[in-house]
Formats: structure tokens, sequence, C-alpha cells
């Protein structure tokens, strides 16, 4: 999509933000405002061996570059189409005699790609690199002295036969990777897979109640011939109706946390003080941490206080025993701290959206199928009444509270909330999107189902449970931490 020739967005000065994009005509819910490849990414290190470096995919089998024996492709197909990123790095690789960490690489693939293009790699950029913040006089000491490091790593690195930069612009590189860089998620959009950067979202501000979202499109890297490849691209789409000259936002952090918390970690990560609507009047926040009315009574501040604090000691035992895979004892701890803390705290409380969100994910891969979707069904219904009606994190939820009702046989609520996901996901993510693809085929088989089960509850039961007899459930995945299923928007270094 040509920026500067369709004029969707136009660079302004955001009062008391800096430099802003706003729209210069009006769009609606699920339109894609622009679209946009990477300068350079790359796959995280804990991954390199288990996603391939030039789609990003996620596969079983991955063959190995030959000659640096670190870059992995899915076949030669993607080695051919990642060959024009990876042949500097592939030979500075070689000659290091080691691989250097993902901040590293992903730096110098944009410095070579600068080097050989200049400032500006396509008509689409609206900004060049150097105008882009990199907040390196406002890092903590701690951070400063990893980026000593790695600055002092990446010059053993950089070829001598590549251009020479000065320690000032290779820094400047580090400090908008840093601040600026944005998480590349795996084909299904479930998992942050790498980073890379793209300069026009970069200039897309932030909002606790943003009017847009963004998603990775995978693109496709299916054809023989690299000619009918489509690229790896970020699209900034509109989460509602934007009005011309109205400003485009995007949340750094997830809005499921509390204001003062949100603006602390903007602080800390993103080096700006939140001023929204949301921060100033902490909208919300007696949700969140709250108590439980019933028939007019509420709890006093000092019980709900009480419960809040027992609530959150439990989550800390709780992520102890993911952490070693003890299930049972998840299940253990988080049922007596429901027992303990529901009938005091409000069903938005965070803290108990999250001990329902982990019951709900654990006892799914324990195969506890009624136990889970009643806790899934409870975590949805929070979100509900917290995020915004097209926030991407709800629409994953509804998504998983629909599959797991499905597994429990409650095929009228595993309908509903499979078309609530679809709903939403066709506008934070598209109709070409693979998960909204995957959506789309739940939601007709689950429509068929309701059909056969509204038609005969005791043939569509029978019958289920003969086809469920012949191909067993698979287990579900192993549940990730508490934190993995909302990330941040933007890659922080560790």
């Amino acid at each position: 999509m040509q920026l500067e020739r369709d004029r969707t967005v136009a660079i302004f000065d955001s009062p008391g933000k800096g430099r802003g994009l706003k729209a210069t005509k009006e769009f609606w819910a699920g339109d894609v405002i622009f679209s946009e490849a990477s300068i350079a990414a790359v796959v995280f290190d804990s991954l390199a061996e288990r996603i391939c470096h030039s789609c990003f995919r996620r596969q079983e089998k991955l063959q190995r570059c030959g000659q640096c024996k670190f870059a992995h492709y899915c076949d030669r197909t993607c080695q051919r189409a990642g060959w024009a990123e990876h042949k500097l790095e592939c030979s500075a690789i070689k000659a290091y005699g080691k691989v250097p960490n993902e901040n590293i690489r992903v730096v110098a693939r944009i410095m070579w790609r600068l080097d050989k293009e200049g400032s500006t790699v396509s008509d689409m950029q609206l900004t060049t690199l150097d105008e882009l913040e990199d907040h390196i006089a406002d890092m903590p000491e701690d951070d400063l002295k990893e980026l000593k490091v790695d600055i002092h790593n990446f010059l053993d690195y950089w070829p001598h036969n590549s251009k020479q930069h000065t320690i000032d612009d290779i820094s400047h590189i580090f400090g908008v990777i840093n601040c600026n860089g944005f998480s590349v998620s795996d084909q299904r959009g479930l998992q942050a897979v790498g980073v890379g950067l793209f300069p026009n979202l970069c200039l897309v501000n932030h909002d606790c109640w943003p009017n847009c979202t963004v998603i990775l499109n995978h693109g496709n890297q299916s054809a023989v011939n690299t000619m009918f490849h489509s690229q790896r691209r970020i699209e900034l789409r509109a989460l509602g109706k934007i009005a011309e000259g109205e400003e485009l936002t995007v949340a750094y952090v997830d809005f499921l946390n509390l204001s003062e918390e949100r603006q602390r970690l903007l602080k800390t990560q993103y080096f700006f003080d939140c001023t929204c609507e949301d921060c100033k009047n902490r909208i919300k926040d007696d949700m969140k941490i709250g108590g439980r009315e019933e028939d007019g009574v509420k709890p006093s501040e000092e019980q709900v206080k009480e419960a809040t604090d027992y609530c959150f000691q439990m989550l800390e035992k709780m992520e102890k025993a993911r952490l070693n895979g003890d299930y049972h004892e998840v299940v253990k701890i988080c049922r007596e701290c429901i027992e303990k803390t529901e009938p005091v705290l409000a069903d938005t409380h965070i803290y108990l959206l999250r001990m329902w969100s982990t019951m709900s994910e654990v006892q799914a891969y324990l195969q506890y199928f009624d136990d889970a979707a009643d806790y899934a069904r409870k975590m949805v219904e929070g979100y509900m009444k917290l995020y915004h009606p097209n926030n991407a994190a709800l629409g994953m939820a509804a998504m998983r509270a629909g599959v797991t009702h499905w597994q429990a046989g409650q095929i009228e609520v595993a309908h509903g909330m499979i078309c609530k996901a679809y709903a939403i996901l066709m506008v934070t993510h598209g109709p070409t999107h693979p998960i909204t693809k995957d959506l789309d085929a739940m939601r007709i088989q689950t429509e068929m189902e309701l059909r056969m089960f509204k038609q005969n509850e005791y043939v569509y039961h029978s019958m289920r449970e003969a086809a469920l007899k012949n191909k067993p459930m698979t287990m579900m995945h192993e549940p990730k931490s508490v934190e993995e299923g909302i990330k941040n928007l933007f890659h922080r270094r560790k």
C-alpha cells in the first residue's frame, strides 16, 4: 500500500507526545490503514533451530545452512528467499567463529541494508532511522552496561570489508531496537519468535484504549519461484470508526494492568509518562481490584485487601509449581485460592481472572474439560467487561473458551464463543490470517453440530462419543506462564 500515493496517514506533532501519525481519511473497524515490511528481522536466540529464518514459521524439521550451520529454513524455497538478508550474515558468522545475540544480529542486518540501499529503503517509508528516538540518555545504568557489551561484541563481529560506522551511529540503532523493536510472531500469531524493525510503525503513539491494533501477516512464500512471494509485513488495522484527522494509536502494554502499573511499565520500557484519559481518571481500576457486590451488599475494604494480598501470594506459589511442571499442584493451589477469594472479589478482579485463566488451561491440558470450560467462561465474561470489544486478547480468550466448551461437549456455548472470537478476529487479524481461517472452519463445524444437537440430543452425543473413541482427543499444549497469553506489543530486550 503506497502511503504517500494513497495518503491514508500523515505525520504530525501530537500534543505532549512528539511526532505521531494521523488518519487523512475515514476508517472503519477491520480496515487495514497501512502495511509495512520490516527493514530487518531475526529469530530469537532461544528458537533459532525451531523457526524458519526466512518465513518465521514453526516447523518440525528444518534444513540448516550448510555454510554457517546457524540459519535454519523450511526448504530450499525459503533459503533462496532469505539469502539476500542472510548472505553477509552467513560469512560474518563464519569469520567470527560463533553466533552473536539477537540484538547484534538484527542491528547488523539493518546496517547492511542501509549501507546497500540508503536511509530510505522504500517509497512507503515515512521516516529515516536517524529521525527515530533511541532514548540512550534515559537508559538506567544496568541497561547501559549491557548496551556497551553489545556494542563491543558488535565491533568484533562486524566484518572489516563492510562499511565502517561510528560508535554513535551503532549505538543509535541499538537504542532504536531497544525501544522500538517489534515482536515477530509465528504463523499462527500465538507466540513471539523474533524481533524486527518497522520504521512507520515506530511513529504510531501509545494509548491505553487505542483505536488501532497491529498484527503480523506472514505473506506467502510457498511458490517455488520467489517472484511470486509476498513479503512478511505488519498491518495496522482499525478497531472501530476513525475520523479523518484523528491520531492513530496502539497499546504498548496490556490494558488489564492497573493504571499505575501501566504508567510504570511505559516509563521504564518506553521512557514516557502516559497521560491518556484512562490513566488520568484510573478508568476501570475499581473493577480490576474491587470486591464482589451481591444483593447490594459489598465486602469491606479490609476484606477485599486481605483477599487481594492472599490471591497475589497464591499466584506466586502457583507460578513456581507451573515452572516445575507439577500441574496437579497448580490445580490444588488455584482451587484453594478460588474457593477462598471468589466470594469476596469482583468477577473482574485481575488476580481472580488470572487464576481462572490458569485453571482453565491446566484442566484442559489434564483433560478435565467440564471444569476447564467453567473457568474459561468466567474468564471471558470478566474480560468482556474490561477490554475494548474488538481487543485481540479478548478474541483469543473467546476462541480458547470455545474450543474448551466443545471438548466438554457443551456445543451451544462453544458455538457462541467461537462466533464471538471470529467476529473479533475478523477485525483484528482479517479474513486471510491463518488463525481466522481456523476459526471459520471451527464456526462451520460447531454450527453443523449445533443443528444436529437441536434435532436430537441423544443421537448427537452418541455420534460424538463414537467419533472421539475412533480419534482420541489430542493433548493440549503444556500450559505456559500466565504472562504468556497477553504479551506486550513491542519486543523488549531481556
